[in-house]
């Protein structure tokens, strides 16, 4: 099986490439990844941009993959309220370019989404019944793009992930970030308690992602790892893992103390409710992910 794969440089495809890698039968034949990207940061990786029409046509014609596998997008949530146009070029546009030469050779098609296409007024976590309704740029663009696929493909994969931990140094995100302040000696750390959202790891989900595929059961999931939490949640138990609960502090503080040029949800909680129904949710706890996680990257 041959997989075209854009976003080749980012912390998700790292995972995925992994997974894929790991077994040659994962998907009961030989595998053979093409990576794509902009961001040339990786050996083997061809430049393609996803938002040029003829470009991607013509990799895909010239490649004649079995599967796209479309993991490029713009996940700087406040770049994107701040540039709009662009944000739903990289998003929209790209993702319809790769859907329209999915429908024109017939390709199957899995597309990346997030949990940031609900507005975060609901208590409970969101599942895949649930309408969306985006509080901000970015998860309109991306709302966008599951839009585009559903009207024009028949065989697709959209999974939402909620928030993606991995990848360490790819991932200069949250985790990495308190955990660099620790590392640097840091006594004490203020994280925000008012946002709530589900951690998704990218091991687990891009081992759970084949397994789905394989299945060949096409729609709309939600893939995070099971629980919930705030950042403050997870700030406390990367120190507990780190075993400083005698040497370092964390206060919990409001959002409003760390203004953004974005909106954002009051609560991303997603539940894996499509795949509850099917058996196929075999996502672990975050709090177990994070303590593997940290240990294996941290801990050295």
């Amino acid at each position: 099986m041959k997989i075209l794969l854009t976003g080749a440089a980012g912390m998700l495809a790292s995972a995925v490439i992994d997974e894929l890698e790991r077994s040659d039968n994962i998907l009961d034949s030989e595998i053979i990844i093409v990576r794509s990207d902009i961001n040339l940061l990786i050996p083997d990786i061809q430049y393609i941009d996803v938002c040029n029409f003829d470009e991607i046509d013509h990799w895909v014609r010239t490649e004649k993959p079995d599967y796209i596998f479309h993991l490029a997008a713009e996940t700087d949530v406040d770049l994107c309220e701040r540039k709009p146009d662009h944000a739903y070029k990289t998003n929209y546009i790209g993702t319809e370019n790769m859907a329209i030469v999915c429908l024109k050779y017939d390709i199957p098609f899995l597309y990346i989404s997030s949990g940031s296409v609900f507005y975060g007024d609901k208590a409970e976590p969101y599942n895949e019944f649930d309408q969306p309704r985006p509080i901000n740029i970015y998860g309109q663009s991306k709302l966008n793009g599951e839009i585009i696929v559903k009207r024009l493909l028949k065989k697709y994969f959209i999974i939402r992930a909620g928030w993606m931990i991995g990848g360490w140094e790819i991932d200069k995100k949250f985790v990495y970030k308190i955990v660099c302040q620790l590392l640097d000696g840091k006594k004490e750390i203020n994280v925000v308690n008012d946002r709530y959202g589900t951690p998704t790891f990218t091991s687990d989900f891009a081992k759970n992602m084949i397994s789905l595929i394989k299945t060949g059961r096409y729609g709309l999931y939600h893939m995070a790892n099971k629980g919930w939490a705030t950042r403050y949640d997870i700030a406390n138990k990367i120190v507990e893992f780190m075993e400083l609960e005698q040497k370092v502090k964390v206060n919990p503080v409001s959002s409003a103390e760390f203004p953004l040029s974005a909106p954002r949800p009051r609560s991303e909680m997603i539940d894996n409710l499509h795949l509850n129904l099917i058996g196929l949710n075999n996502m672990p706890p975050w709090q177990e992910s994070l303590k593997k996680y940290i240990r294996m990257n941290a801990m050295k």
